[in-house]
């Protein structure tokens, strides 16, 4: 997990001002001051919330959990690609990890762009590539006292040669 401004392992991609998982608490407003320049005829910013139900039932809370040693990158990963896929010039993403309540913030996304389409373009595909690629789990607790773990995406396990037999002679 990053500090609030830094990023980890490999400097972002042009036009990614940040990528980031956070226990921090989120604010689009945020963003939205650091996005953009006089080239960019459209800014917009996305805010995911926490709802109070779900599949007709009551929602107190939302626990989010990630896989943190590789979700930053994952994300970094998505927003230069959305970059490149919509042609947008500035992207910034953050996700919330921890408890939250409703109607906390779990997920800003901030693009700029010359022209609305770009914009909107890049904000989905960020949105639906990390719902389908990051390493993130949700458990939402109802109001009844039950939870339940939904979806999430597991890191694929890599192809790496197996791992030498101990106790054997070579030969």
């Amino acid at each position: 997990m990053t500090e609030p401004g830094s990023t980890r392992g490999s400097e972002s991609p042009e036009g990614v001002l940040v990528a980031e998982i956070t226990l921090d608490e989120l604010d689009g407003a945020d963003l939205l001051d650091r996005i953009g320049n006089e080239s960019d005829g459209a800014v917009l910013v996305f805010e995911g919330r926490v709802r109070d139900h779900s599949s007709g039932r009551a929602v107190v809370r939302l626990h989010y959990d990630s896989y943190r040693e590789m979700a930053d990158d994952v994300l970094r990963d998505i927003a230069s690609e959305a970059l490149q896929e919509s042609g947008a010039s500035a992207i910034a993403v953050r996700h919330r990890v921890g408890s939250l309540a409703p109607p906390n913030v779990s997920l800003v996304v901030a693009v700029a762009a010359a022209h609305r389409r770009p914009a909107y373009e890049a904000s989905s595909y960020v949105i639906e590539e990390l719902k389908r690629r990051l390493p993130l789990w949700k458990r939402e607790e109802y109001a009844d006292g039950t939870s339940q773990w939904l979806g999430g995406q597991t890191p694929p396990v890599s192809q790496a040669s197996p791992e030498p037999q101990t106790g054997q002679e070579g030969g």
